[in-house]
């Protein structure tokens, strides 16, 4: 097998067990490395696969910890609010807003480690509307799953429960997006059937790996770890890795 193939197979496996610990991550690693030979656009639907794929086997392994109420307000509105940034992404977009959320990233991660919002909780409308304004943002800039795990840390949930409703408000907008990407680059998808095996499989690995991890971790370990996390992204973006 090309160095080339072993090494996205690697980092498939990484973005499988980093998603498992965090809720995102798939997309956020994957995607750039494919766009440096398949282009942006067939790399973000050759991605969809292992991500639905991975993202639909984590919600079954955390089915349990899923909050309903958060998912029902924050994880609606926020699938919501994600699909019409995308769509709006697909006619305007801007680099200067891949930058503005790597800091919001930053900012988020950061304030979790020191503590400075550890007492701020989001619940009620607010809900609904962290859940539409952080949906739109990210849905904009083609990066939602940090943005949305982020926001989840205002609320009063444990690290399960945080990934889980990530997980399944995640599986909402795969879910929607899927018809969209066969129909328009199902064919070119299809070409590229041995590189979704084994990213698919690398995915699967990493969440087999991942997944009883997070549940060994003390809740405050995983926000600390999930900061860190946040931190990273948020300078991907800034640098112009991860958008």
């Amino acid at each position: 097998m090309p160095v080339y193939e072993l090494l996205l197979g690697a980092l498939s496996v990484l973005a499988g067990g980093v998603a498992a610990l965090a809720g995102f991550g798939i997309g956020s690693l994957l995607t750039p490395a494919l766009a440096v030979t398949l282009g942006t656009r067939l790399a973000v639907a050759v991605v969809s696969v292992p991500h639905i794929v991975a993202t639909a086997y984590r919600l079954w392994l955390l089915r349990e910890a899923v909050d309903r109420r958060v998912l029902l307000t924050f994880g609606l509105a926020s699938a919501a609010g994600g699909l019409a940034g995308a769509v709006i992404h697909g006619f305007a977009s801007s680099p200067l807003l891949s930058i503005v959320l790597g800091a919001l990233l930053i900012v988020a991660g950061t304030s979790e480690l020191i503590g400075l919002l550890r007492h701020v909780q989001i619940g009620g409308r607010m809900a609904l509307a962290a859940g539409l304004l952080s949906g739109v943002f990210g849905g904009l800039v083609g990066n939602q799953g940090g943005i949305r795990s982020a926001a989840l840390l205002r609320f009063d949930l444990s690290g399960q429960a945080l990934v889980a409703t990530a997980t399944a408000t995640a599986l909402l907008v795969d879910l929607a997006r899927m018809p969209v990407y066969l129909l328009t680059t199902g064919a070119e998808v299809l070409e590229q059937w041995p590189l979704v095996l084994l990213l698919t499989v690398g995915v699967l690995v990493g969440t087999v790996v991942g997944a009883p991890i997070l549940k060994r971790l003390p809740d405050a370990v995983f926000r600390r770890l999930l900061a860190l996390l946040l931190i990273v992204l948020g300078v991907a973006l800034v640098l112009g890795v991860g958008g």
